[in-house]
């Protein structure tokens, strides 16, 4: 009797183990890839997204003295607590709330980065960046070449929550990297986890053009890495080769590149074939040399994406280019 209950718990166990670890991989649609290149050399120290984009904004108000942050919510931290503790260091001169009202959030910023300061705004989900559309586009991208290089508003970065988490629904799963993707005077870039997003947000506050930096929430604390202590930048327009590979080339960015690290993986164990994996990076501008492979293809373009329907919510797992749908994108395009 006791070996068979003992037999029973073993099995509960198994049971109970596989239906959290299924669990685990439905409420994400991707198994994340760290970084483990290091583009400085020195101290590291584990950090996941939100700590790493902290600590880039720790980095810039400590060096600048013209820097603030600001947006809904900021001042306790932002409901991803990406500003976390960075009221309490520099003040509330220099970090605070703003009203709902992201065109106002917007046509501050760029008043500032006009003025002279180094502005760092947040929109509390890039779904609500959409009335502050008319301030990016018509007013940050234009303002050097409307003044003939009198004034600009380079100083200005733009930061915002975007993608997919689970349950995010219609208002809180979108990313519009795309509207803005075709806007000359405006830099855009989504990072693919802690190492890169430090780097590119720094980069980002530094140019001299104004940047939308579009911030993957469901990476903020699913994605862990070493992350260089001190101050490092990543180059703007270069995308990163992260897998090499000769039978075809999977492009993308964000959450997304870990998906296509996935179906690499795939295409390896289950095709015997390797394919490059290339991040992006900036979508805008592209990186030139990426752009040149199309001058060798040997098919068409394929583009796996969200279906062309509102972003939903029971249904977000049907909906998201899972690895499912890319693989098999990739084994019609292998055949083509």
């Amino acid at each position: 009797m006791a070996s068979l209950l003992t037999q029973k718990s073993l099995v509960i166990g198994k049971l109970t183990k596989y239906v959290n670890d299924c669990a685990k991989r439905l409420s994400s649609h991707f198994i994340y890839y760290p970084d483990n290149e290091k583009p400085v050399s020195g101290e590291t120290t584990k950090m996941n997204m939100m700590q790493a984009i902290n600590n880039a904004m720790d980095i810039t108000l400590r060096d600048d003295p013209t820097a603030v942050l600001f947006g809904e919510d900021v001042g306790f931290g932002g409901v991803f607590r990406c500003a976390l503790g960075l009221q309490d260091k520099y003040g509330k001169d220099r970090v605070f709330n703003t009203p709902l009202c992201e065109q106002g959030i917007a046509g501050f910023g760029i008043g500032l980065a006009t003025a002279g300061a180094t502005a760092i705004a947040e929109i509390q989900f890039a779904d609500y960046i959409f009335p502050a559309f008319d301030q990016l586009v018509n007013e940050a991208a234009k303002a050097r070449y409307r003044s003939g290089g009198q004034f600009e508003c380079g100083a200005l970065t733009v930061r915002a929550p975007c993608g997919a988490v689970g349950h995010g629904g219609l208002y809180h799963s979108q990313s519009p990297e795309a509207y803005f993707a075709h806007t000359p005077g405006l830099r855009v870039v989504v990072p693919r986890g802690p190492i890169a997003a430090k780097g590119l947000l720094l980069v980002c506050i530094r140019e001299r053009d104004p940047c939308i930096f579009l911030e993957p929430k469901i990476l903020y604390r699913s994605a862990a890495e070493e992350v260089p202590v001190e101050d490092y930048t990543l180059p703007l327009g270069k995308a990163q080769l992260l897998r090499e590979g000769t039978s075809a080339t999977l492009v993308g960015w964000g959450t997304q590149v870990h998906v296509l690290l996935e179906v690499a993986q795939m295409a390896e164990d289950q095709l015997g074939l390797t394919v490059d994996v290339i991040d992006l990076q900036s979508i805008l501008p592209w990186d030139e040399d990426t752009e040149e492979c199309f001058l060798h293809l040997e098919a068409p373009v394929s583009r796996v994406a969200g279906w062309d329907a509102p972003f939903p919510h029971v249904f977000e797992p049907f909906y998201l280019p899972d690895r499912w749908r890319c693989f098999a994108q990739l084994n019609k395009l292998l055949h083509y």
